[in-house]
């Protein structure tokens, strides 16, 4: 595996380096070893998946809250998604920047979120499949969010002509975020 470390700290784009014959291919996905080497937490407690039927489906911008933060491994399966991440972390030099990375079924990058981090992505393709590792349950108490649009942030999302968001996403607060301990 390729780990390349993204401009937010303890953030990596993960590229598989599949052995090919004329079969297909063959590759490690999750390694402890690897994973451990580059700082980061191999343990995964869950595992979800997102399913999304149209092109510019927005889910986002979601974190958990401390004490039950969580570290996540994501993965595009099916289609192409627009990825973000944004440092929530007050301490943080990189404190309110964002990053974005594209992945796709056809790339099968992976992006590893740390601690203190929200995410969110939008669907570039119908019928768009994510599969999450968490490493941490979900804790629905410390389920939190911030507007994908804050100007606090300044995201850039790809134009689209028509957006899907739930109720639920555009209603999260601008940041910063109640008692939020990042």
């Amino acid at each position: 595996m390729k780990f390349s470390e993204t401009s937010l700290k303890g953030a990596f784009v993960i590229e598989i380096e599949p052995l090919e014959d004329e079969r297909g291919f063959f590759s490690r996905m999750i390694c402890a070893r690897e994973f451990e080497a580059h700082g980061l937490n191999p343990r995964f407690v869950q595992s979800n998946i997102s399913f999304n039927r149209r092109k510019g489906t927005l889910r986002g911008m979601h974190f958990q809250e401390y004490p039950h933060e969580e570290e996540k491994l994501v993965r595009c399966t099916r289609g192409v998604i627009y990825d973000v991440i944004v440092d929530l972390r007050k301490d943080s030099p990189t404190h309110k920047q964002w990053f974005s990375v594209e992945l796709s079924d056809r790339n099968r990058r992976m992006l590893y979120i740390p601690k203190g981090l929200a995410h969110g992505f939008q669907t570039l393709t119908d019928d768009v499949e994510i599969n999450y590792h968490h490493t941490v349950y979900y804790h629905p108490e410390s389920a939190r969010g911030v507007r994908w649009n804050d100007p606090a942030f300044g995201i850039e999302w790809p134009d689209i002509s028509v957006r899907t968001i739930s109720n639920a996403d555009q209603s999260w607060p601008d940041y910063p975020v109640g008692n939020a301990k990042q």
